[in-house]
């Protein structure tokens, strides 16, 4: 730092607060730290008794925060997403679409442990909406050496850290199993929450239809929505291990690929997943989702309607995270349920 005469100052940056205190009215800075000192500034700061002010002296192998904080927005930002304006040396990320948002989470820890620098976000893995925030990036002191910020972009690599993976799927197929529907015995209560759920991400149910427990039945009716062509179907109920329950049979003899018959998570456990020709996901829903406000069905379905083909390691990794409170006041997302990681 120099210290010089505020007259000297313009174009320089400031290197420490500049508090302007009115009795009853405000204690504030009227400049921050890293201002870069304007003609103008001069009669403000002569206002609040600054004759003299330390600046930051150049020196080639240093960077201002702001220069700094530009460096991370460009490691972080991926597609549908943009910065906001640099402020006393930070940077937020806002979302520009709806989707899902990916982390490279080996690449954020990367660059978060070489010091002096930080970049804190939401989670992944989850919906974010147009105009949310994604994260925030700045460099802890004023300035930072021009070699660190280099080894930030080498640990960063050459794809973004964040990436939102817009919502793919537009329609899906229902199928409801369980003879005491089929038979109209009780009312069909399991695909109204179904439907509703996929509204909220601008899925249509396209195909419907009401099956027994005969898992010959579940497979034809699967196979007929496969034909019409919906981009994923949802199987309700028969999916314990009771022995009438059979729908997980029915969906493994449709020919599909199971990634997983159960997962880690409470509830959901009774959770299967399997795709199609590798490429239509089925899903077979425990009856908890008809009942409980937030299951393992919030957890996968937005990223599945975002074109990602989950593996038995997704599912897996659910386990830390999974256990949802069941708390009076529902907060999900915000909230620790399936926070546990992933890739």
């Amino acid at each position: 730092m120099k210290l010089v005469r505020v007259e000297d100052a313009v174009g320089q940056v400031l290197c420490h607060d500049i508090t302007r205190i009115i009795r009853g009215v405000t204690k504030d800075a009227v400049f921050r730290k890293g201002h870069v000192i304007q003609k103008e500034d001069i009669p403000v700061l002569l206002d609040v008794g600054k004759e003299h002010v330390y600046i930051w002296e150049n020196d080639e192998t240093m960077l201002h925060e702001n220069e700094a904080a530009d460096i991370l927005y460009r490691i972080c930002k991926g597609e549908h997403m943009h910065g906001s304006e640099v402020k006393e040396g930070k940077i937020e990320l806002i979302a520009d679409m709806d989707g899902v948002l990916k982390i490279r989470r080996e690449k954020l820890r990367a660059v978060n442990a070489l010091g002096k620098m930080m970049i804190a976000s939401r989670h992944g893995n989850f919906p974010v909406k147009k105009g949310e925030k994604i994260a925030g990036m700045r460099v802890i002191p004023l300035v930072i050496e021009k070699e660190r910020m280099e080894a930030a972009r080498e640990a960063a690599g050459q794809k973004p850290v964040f990436e939102i993976l817009p919502y793919r799927y537009k329609t899906a197929g229902v199928v409801t199993t369980g003879s005491e529907v089929y038979k109209n015995r009780i009312a069909d209560t399991f695909t109204p929450v179904i439907a509703e759920k996929l509204e909220e991400y601008g899925v249509r149910t396209a195909e419907h239809a009401l099956c027994s427990d005969d898992p010959e039945q579940i497979r034809e009716t699967i196979q007929k929505q496969l034909e019409a062509g919906v981009d994923m179907i949802i199987c309700t109920g028969g999916m314990s291990v009771d022995p009438d329950d059979r729908t997980p049979l029915a969906i493994k003899n449709t020919g599909a690929e199971i990634v997983t018959y159960g997962a880690p998570v409470l509830p959901g456990a009774m959770f299967m997943l399997a795709y199609y020709r590798g490429k239509v996901p089925i899903l077979g829903l425990p009856g908890c989702v008809m009942y409980s406000k937030r299951t393992i069905f919030d957890l996968v379905l937005p990223r599945i309607l975002a074109g990602e083909k989950l593996v038995e390691e997704d599912i897996i990794t659910m386990g830390e995270g999974g256990l949802c409170l069941s708390c009076p006041v529902c907060t999900f997302p915000n909230c620790g349920f399936g926070k546990g990681g992933g890739r």
